[in-house]
């Protein structure tokens, strides 16, 4: 069996951003050689997330609205952890939307469903934060 670990690095413009990491995680498989196995990717930031879904506008507006209506941003003093932060809504959304995703690989391809994209879920951005990468297989 064959390991491969690459971490990948963000820094958003906005607090709240959704990326296609997709074809980052293409890449990866493609530069492991690995043709069958399982690759792991998730974030290694209490406030930021991995998930999978449809990449449609529309659909990360209404996450963004939901997200919003589950864990509000503001204001600020209505949660105990926000004392020198103005975080705690952004460890909130991270747990709904989750840390990784674990996904095949078949054919040295990514298997996923016809519509499924992975994303990273930034919730308190502006600043530098990594992701893991890890495939395992042969």
């Amino acid at each position: 069996m064959r390991s491969y670990r690459k971490e990948l690095w963000f820094c958003t413009q906005k607090r709240r951003e959704f990326i296609n990491i997709t074809p980052l995680l293409e890449e990866c498989v493609r530069e492991s050689g690995i043709q069958d196995g399982l690759l792991l990717c998730n974030a290694m930031h209490i406030t930021a997330s991995v998930f999978i879904n449809d990449d449609e506008e529309g659909l990360h507006e209404d996450f963004e609205r939901w997200l919003e209506k589950l864990a509000p941003e503001k204001p600020y003093h209505q949660y105990k952890h926000n004392v020198g932060e103005d975080n705690a809504d952004a460890h909130l959304k991270r747990t709904i939307m989750g840390r990784e995703v674990v996904i095949a690989v078949t054919d040295g391809k990514l298997d996923l469903g016809p519509w499924e994209q992975v994303f990273y879920g930034e919730f308190d951005g502006r600043r530098r934060k990594r992701v893991l990468v890890k495939i395992i297989g042969e």
